[in-house]
């Protein structure tokens, strides 16, 4: 888990464990996570024992809460009581929600604000090249992220060593404030050049906001992001600022109904880092939300996969109703990426920021199938979402998605949908996909076949590109399926990427919520320093450091005053060849550069990170650095894992049969409910797994075995 913010503040009645004026913590028997999704909110609660209760409803876009109360109604009533005594029951509820990312890709956001420094107005709308074709000057950049003519520039100027070479003109400064109250601003991003050396004119400005725009939310961005990349340090101010005032009315209602529903502890949010924040800080940095749901992911299928005693090198694949998210974990560590991109490379908007290496694209069981004007078949990105969903919801939707393909083929029965508490209308799936194949000229079972097929692929080419595009090989791998529509066609993408073990858990359908579960609390700070190898800055570098270590102790301190004491802290620094144009991030041993020696070891760090990612040294070449980090990990008592269930039988026994579709052929296949499948059963393909919140589809060939962690183990 990550808890960031002021995180020198003292304790108050927000901490992360609940503690009473003793000092002693209040044990409750519930720990409740919700991942809000476009399609699906899942909720998943476990007790002390480690038992996973796995709710699931359609999302509510109107207010989060209608959705999370519907899935806590269906987990408690697994566990024999109703939502408000589960809730008062419940020690931590953890939130984790795409709402921020959906508010940026759909242009959903406040009315912002960009201030920089006169003479640079057009930081948002180059980027970093701004266009896919760069040379081509008949091709016009795109749209910025903030419209240019809210883009206001400020007399002002501070060089990079942190000298004021033009001082702040307050007059002006005072009256473009008093221009954007009658332009309806609802939120300012502010990023002049070279504020991460000297930050007096953006906390000088920041004073002028609160003076003649009260109550408007600002982000400065060496507060933000204190990078030398202009760009991503803009924007990041930007986005961050544009998301403040819907991320705070969105979760502060949600406190709001939490609180009248009956549960009083702490609140804490996900975040693209992999791990969460208090409520009230997230509320302070909404930028931290992007991409936080996919992020917790890759948490959960490292520990799944380690309980297994499997390999360390790991391919998280979570298909959800809207979305097919892809990351990676390498040698038992979870991949993170500072170049997250929200639409396409280069044309979209960049982050700017750390976050797990997630790959997204709209490929999930909502996806809409389609043809194209060549007469080509397309699935996604286009989603039917929660509203009105796919046509077999029964809730007006008419255009055919991959759920109602898996309905047509016998993949999902209609009877048995989220554990039989939602029937599906099959006519109603028919009819939709069997008029996509007469545009097509197929029949109904082909064309169904087909839309799977074609969700299988853009699945496929999703993971070569984080993984072949990158020179790993995906043979190598444990392919973890989670999502709801994961188990669908989990089996045929194995195949095509020579993947020989597949693990899929029985919360597959909440893997995003379930690794909310699982976490450490992360807090990650930085600093900037500008050094080469040659030419080594070691006192620059040790006061950076030092910087970094103060705020990593008062942390730690924090976290002592908690109960936590088992502690690690990680290093790292942004690193490149001389005139190369990205760095790569190298974690070095310690905070201590204090002779050749260590600067050595730093370079010798960067030659074996650069060979990995792009298979070639250059030993002689110089090494620059940039950007300077430290990480503090605290170990928590994360939650058991789901109790195991032994069987005494290992030849597993069908409830019912039926013809599955499997497109080459029709067979009659054993239909499993995950209830009856204990640890050691043994499934051969062709079968189908129902388990109450996701569909495991073992296609003819492969074969399931219930590990003794009592998940699903398959091999093809």
């Amino acid at each position: 888990m990550l808890i960031s913010g002021n995180i020198c503040r003292k304790l108050t009645n927000h901490q992360f464990l609940n503690f009473h004026q003793t000092g002693k913590r209040t044990i409750m028997p519930y720990r409740i996570s919700v991942d809000t999704g476009g399609t699906f909110t899942d909720v998943v609660v476990t007790d002390e024992t480690g038992r996973f209760t796995v709710g699931k409803a359609l999302t509510d876009r109107s207010r989060a809460f209608s959705s999370i109360d519907a899935g806590l109604q269906v987990a408690a009533e697994q566990l024999n009581k109703n939502v408000p005594t589960l809730l008062k029951e419940t020690d931590l509820f953890i939130y984790g929600t795409t709402r921020a990312t959906n508010g940026i890709v759909e242009r959903k956001i406040a009315r912002t604000a960009f201030l920089t420094t006169e003479g640079f107005p057009d930081i948002l709308l180059l980027k970093e090249g701004g266009k896919t074709e760069p040379h081509n000057l008949a091709m016009h950049y795109p749209e910025p992220y903030v419209a240019r003519s809210l883009t206001y520039e400020i007399p002002e100027r501070i060089s990079a060593e942190g000298d004021v070479e033009r001082p702040l003109d307050e007059l002006t400064c005072k009256a473009l404030l008093e221009e954007m109250k009658n332009n309806n601003i609802e939120a300012i991003a502010v990023c002049l050049l070279w504020s991460i050396s000297n930050p007096a004119h953006e906390l000088r400005l920041a004073e002028l906001i609160e003076e003649v725009l009260p109550g408007i939310p600002y982000t400065l961005s060496h507060l933000i992001n204190p990078i030398l990349r202009e760009y991503r340090r803009a924007s990041s101010t930007a986005i961050d600022a544009s998301l403040k005032p819907l991320m705070q009315n969105y979760l502060l209602n949600l406190q709001k109904d939490l609180r009248e529903a009956g549960y009083t502890n702490d609140i804490l949010v996900s975040t693209s880092f992999g791990g969460v924040m208090h409520l009230d800080d997230i509320v302070e940095k909404p930028i931290y939300l992007v991409k936080s749901g996919p992020a917790m992911a890759p948490i959960a299928g490292l520990t799944y996969v380690a309980s297994e005693g499997l390999s360390g090198d790991i391919i998280v694949c979570d298909a959800g109703g809207t979305t097919f998210d892809v990351s990676l974990v390498r040698d038992g560590t979870i991949e993170f990426s500072r170049d997250t991109w929200l639409g396409p490379q280069w044309i979209g908007d960049n982050l700017g920021m750390a976050s797990v290496a997630v790959h997204s694209l709209g490929a999930g069981g909502g996806s809409i199938a389609w043809v194209d004007s060549g007469g080509l078949l397309r699935v996604g990105p286009q989603s039917a979402g929660s509203e009105p969903g796919p046509a077999c919801y029964g809730l007006g939707g008419e255009e055919p998605t991959v759920t109602d393909a898996a309905v047509v083929l016998g993949y999902i029965d209609p009877e048995h949908f989220l554990g039989g508490r939602m029937k599906l209308d099959k006519k109603a799936a028919e009819n939709a996909v069997a008029e996509l194949g007469h545009k097509l000229g197929e029949n109904l079972d082909r064309t169904a076949f087909a839309i799977i097929t074609v969700a299988n692929e853009n699945m496929i080419e999703a993971v070569k590109e984080l993984t072949i595009n990158e020179g790993i090989d995906p043979s190598e791998s444990v392919l973890v399926a989670g999502g709801g529509a994961g188990g669908l066609g989990i089996v045929p993408i194995a195949t095509e990427l020579g993947c020989k073990t597949i693990l899929v858990p029985r919360t597959a359908g909440a893997l995003s919520a379930a690794g909310m579960q699982f976490s450490d609390i992360i807090t990650e700070t930085g600093a900037s320093r500008l050094t080469t190898s040659d030419n080594f800055d070691f006192e620059g570098v040790t006061n950076a450091l030092n910087k970094i270590d103060e705020q990593l102790d008062c942390f730690k301190e924090n976290l002592a005053k908690r109960g936590i004491n088992e502690v690690e802290k990680r290093y790292f620094v942004e690193a490149r060849y001389r005139f190369q144009v990205w760095e790569l991030e190298i974690e070095i041993k310690d905070n201590n550069f204090k002779e050749q020696s260590d600067v050595e070891d730093l370079v010798q760090r960067f030659h074996q990170m650069h060979e990995r990612v792009f298979a070639i040294i250059d030993e002689g070449q110089i090494v620059e650095c940039l950007n300077w980090r430290g990480r503090l990990v605290g170990k928590v008592n994360a939650t058991s894992l789901e109790p195991s269930r032994v069987s005494e039988n290992l030849t597993a026994k069908s409830e019912r049969q039926k013809i599955v579709n499997f497109g080459h052929t029709s067979e009659n296949t054993a239909i499993f409910s995950g209830d009856s499948l204990l640890v050691g059963a043994k499934v051969q393909g062709p079968a189908i797994i129902e388990e109450p919140t996701s569909t495991l589809v073992v296609y003819p060939g492969s074969s399931v075995v219930v590990s003794d962690g009592g998940r699903y183990i398959i091999s093809v």
